[in-house]
């Protein structure tokens, strides 16, 4: 007995409809963690989410765009939280988001994403404009806390952010994490170290 699709869900035009929204990131989680990087399509996630394929493109511009907005609302649990140390803020947070790449699908799709967005214009764009603005906004949160206390100059703020995504997106583009997790807190404390 096979199961019956589901139901379609109407459109309420270029305004996202809640419940749609809901069930198509719900069918893309289902199918990255079923399928993984390589066999997830739009396609699947429409026919999972009884959405139509043009509702699925007028909300997102490519299935990047949707593996990353997946990718955001599973890592919304990580949270930066300022204390009065910049390097041990940035080691925590850096932990926990390596063990979010590491231990779940969308987490492991992130490779995926940066690879394929050196290749594809459109998931470029995407990377830039979108993702990246949203997902350093904790990062931005712990510098800002650590300028306000005097611990480091505004002035070197993107200069350090910098070398903070270099030193991970190293580590996830050469597949080595688990290789690289001992250092996580040296690294920080250069990251952090007071302008001489």
């Amino acid at each position: 007995m096979t199961a019956e699709p589901p139901p379609r869900r109407a459109s309420i035009g270029a305004r996202r409809n809640p419940a749609s929204q809901a069930a198509i990131l719900a069918a893309a989680r289902a199918v990255l963690a079923e399928e993984g990087y390589a066999g997830f399509s739009i396609d699947a996630v429409s026919r999972r989410a009884g959405a139509g394929k043009p509702t699925i493109y007028r909300w997102w511009k490519n299935r990047a765009d949707l593996l990353m907005e997946v990718y955001a609302a599973e890592k919304a649990g990580i949270r930066a939280v300022p204390s009065e140390d910049l390097a041990r803020d940035l080691a925590d947070y850096t932990a926990a988001l390596w063990s979010f790449w590491c231990g779940t699908p969308s987490g492991r799709t992130f490779r995926a994403l940066l690879a394929e967005a050196q290749s594809d214009p459109d998931a470029l764009a995407v990377l830039r404009e979108k993702f990246l603005p949203d997902r350093l906004q904790d990062v931005r949160g712990l510098f800002a806390a650590a300028v306000a206390r005097g611990d480091i100059p505004a002035g070197e703020v993107e200069a350090r952010l910098a070398l903070y995504i270099g030193f991970n997106w190293f580590h996830v583009l050469t597949d080595q994490l688990d290789i690289g997790l001992a250092s996580i807190p040296a690294a920080m404390r250069l990251i952090a170290a007071p302008a001489r």
